[in-house]
């Protein structure tokens, strides 16, 4: 079995902590931890048949308690230009050859209950949550065998940032809500590898502990600079926040979360059939 190391350093610009991590590399795997996202599609166009399989495999994904509460929306070409065009900053969704959009779905429990002459009470956040995990499981099942048969995607979660024009333009009923749309297509580029937080902040042994956060996030930064530095016309919310002379994934990350991001969602939400009890 081949030495994977150099995926692992490549993932987290540091060695894996194992001396038998590099046996756990095993080709799909390796695929999974050198993944790649795409934003550069070429003219070849993804066959109904291989579609097909991608998403029997997003179809065989794990579902709470075989509830299946997620929906799979594929786009005509019409509905991907107004997708497109509506999101406006992203150019890939047009280019690419499918264009998909992953959605939560307690509509289709809600009509199996009244066929059943059952009532349905789980109007809930639970549901919402159920349902919304259900469809992004579905996405990443997707993803993989999307990758493992040489195409490239990318998640496009703007179409939470349009919900209800979304959900007018594919006829989406109350209960139904997009979690994310998704690109795929042949990659003509190797596709934008990130750098991820270490391990050590992500994974927690038994009790959550971020006692060594500020240490170990400082470290990811100085990382982050060296292999993938943020230039100063990309800083975000400048207008607010100016330009940084320290600027990492977490002052990115610190000026992302100090603007309000898709405000009008939860009332949407709340107004297309989730109660939110």
């Amino acid at each position: 079995m081949p030495f994977r190391n150099d995926l692992f350093l490549g993932r987290f610009g540091l060695n894996p902590r194992f001396e038998d991590t590099d046996l756990l590399l095993d080709e799909p795997v390796a695929r999974m931890i050198g993944r790649r996202v795409c934003r550069r599609y070429g003219r070849e166009e993804v066959s109904d048949g291989l579609l097909e399989t991608l998403l029997a495999a997003a179809q065989s994904a794990p579902a709470k308690s075989d509830l299946q509460q997620y929906s799979i929306v594929v786009t005509d070409k019409d509905q991907q230009r107004a997708l497109s065009d509506m999101i406006g900053s992203m150019p890939w969704i047009a280019d690419a050859s499918r264009f998909l959009v992953f959605c939560a779905d307690m509509h289709r429990g809600q009509r199996i209950a009244e066929l059943r002459g059952k009532e349905h009470v789980n109007n809930t956040l639970d549901t919402f949550m159920n349902a919304a995990v259900d469809a992004a499981l579905a996405m990443m099942a997707f993803i993989t065998a999307a990758d493992f048969k040489g195409l490239g995607s990318c998640p496009i979660s703007a179409v939470r940032a349009h919900t209800a024009e979304v959900c007018s333009l594919l006829g989406l009923p109350k209960g139904v809500f997009p979690v994310s749309g998704l690109t795929l297509g042949y990659p003509t580029d190797d596709g934008r590898f990130t750098l991820r937080l270490p391990p050590s902040v992500v994974v927690h042994h038994g009790t959550y502990d971020d006692a060594n956060l500020e240490e170990d996030l400082r470290a990811y930064d100085a990382r982050r600079n060296r292999l993938q530095p943020i230039p100063p016309e990309r800083q975000m919310h400048k207008d607010d926040f100016g330009i940084s002379d320290d600027y990492g994934w977490t002052e990115n990350t610190a000026r992302r979360l100090a603007k309000r991001e898709r405000a009008d969602f939860g009332d949407f939400i709340r107004a297309h059939g989730f109660d939110l009890e």
